[in-house]
């Protein structure tokens, strides 16, 4: 029995070619406006994928209180962040496509059409039957905007935060299996094989895939499991069309989505748990690391296309910054879940443009 606790996903990566601009987009758009953290440092303990050396880096946690996870804005400032060679398509391999979730499909949709978003087609439905449709951010970046009913707070948009990824994979059962096992996504909620008219809108839509739409049959606990919220993987493998890695001859950091972030706790026995089943941690942050504002351990592994998962047990986080209210975790029960009174005092760090 796993007697670790995996809250939900904390924060999806982004690497991007300015941070503030990437907050700033994000912001005003995602309403991720709750700055958890933000530092300028040397990045030093990701060398197997940074090219072998450390780089210095600029990054921002933000959040969004209605609910879900939140944004990694991350930037290389001593070198130039590289894009894909290729433009990926749907069923390349990695993180393909952020799911965002919306309490109203039809006002997010007429929102972003009001601020120019680039906005890929219409309102559809997936095979759940929820609304959903797609956009394009300013960096090239897909998201997928989807119903949810699940919210903890109030924000200032009609989106929170993610929910989920769009994955692409090279074979699909063993991928549910890895996303079951470890992950706890045990319960598939669709998998069908066809070219799917929702997805069509995307680049390489039209494509026959493999499709599964997973999600946790159990309810997530832990400190910031309210927040988190339901979360979603959704697996594609492409059907007559040979994928590539979305990274393909990049570095961790570089422009898109760097990774999928899950908040946890028990470290030690996820490390057995994922050694057992044949994915061991490729990164080991140790347990004092800090950044910013925030401290914690991180680690990473790997999917079976070598897709980047970190976690992270959470050590302390700022509740109120101008009063040097900080949270230490480490002092709370950790499957209890915070009270949501004092997340909600996070709302007195928002920052808006």
């Amino acid at each position: 029995m796993n007697n670790y606790i995996i809250s939900g996903i904390q924060q999806i990566g982004i690497g991007v070619s300015n941070v503030t601009e990437g907050f700033k987009w994000y912001n005003q758009n995602f309403g991720m406006d709750v700055p958890i953290f933000e530092e300028a440092a040397e990045a030093n303990l990701m060398l197997p994928y940074t090219g072998g050396k450390p780089h210095q880096r600029h990054a921002i946690l933000a959040i969004n209180l209605k609910g879900g996870g939140g944004f990694e804005i991350w930037q290389y400032t001593s070198r130039i962040p590289q894009a894909p060679a290729f433009m990926p398509q749907l069923g390349d391999l990695g993180l393909f496509c952020a799911k965002i979730k919306s309490e109203n499909v039809k006002d997010s949709f007429d929102f972003f059409n009001s601020k120019k978003v680039r906005v890929l087609g219409p309102i559809t439905k997936n095979p759940e039957g929820k609304d959903h449709f797609f956009i394009q951010d300013v960096f090239g970046n897909f998201f997928e905007i989807i119903e949810d009913t699940i919210w903890f707070g109030k924000g200032l948009k009609s989106t929170g935060g993610p929910i989920g990824m769009i994955i692409g994979v090279s074979n699909l059962e063993k991928s549910i299996q890895f996303y079951s096992e470890i992950l706890g996504y045990d319960s598939v909620l669709f998998k069908g094989e066809n070219s799917f008219e929702d997805l069509a809108v995307l680049p390489g839509g039209s494509v026959k895939t493999k499709r599964a739409i997973l999600t946790h049959s159990k309810s997530r606990v832990g400190p910031f499991s309210k927040l988190f919220g339901t979360s979603y993987i959704e697996l594609i493998e492409a059907q007559n069309y040979h994928p590539r890695a979305i990274f393909e001859n990049r570095l961790w950091g570089d422009l898109g989505f760097i990774h999928l972030c899950f908040d946890i706790k028990n470290m030690a026995a996820l490390k057995v748990k994922c050694e057992s089943a044949g994915h061991p941690f490729t990164i080991d942050g140790g347990s004092g690391f800090e950044m910013g504002e925030a401290a914690g351990h991180f680690t990473y592994i790997e999917d079976p296309d070598k897709t980047l998962i970190e976690f992270v047990e959470t050590k302390k986080i700022p509740i109120l910054k101008k009063f040097g209210w900080y949270l230490d975790l480490r002092k709370r029960a950790p499957e209890k879940a915070l009270p949501n009174w004092m997340l909600k005092f996070l709302s007195f760090n928002r920052k808006t443009f």
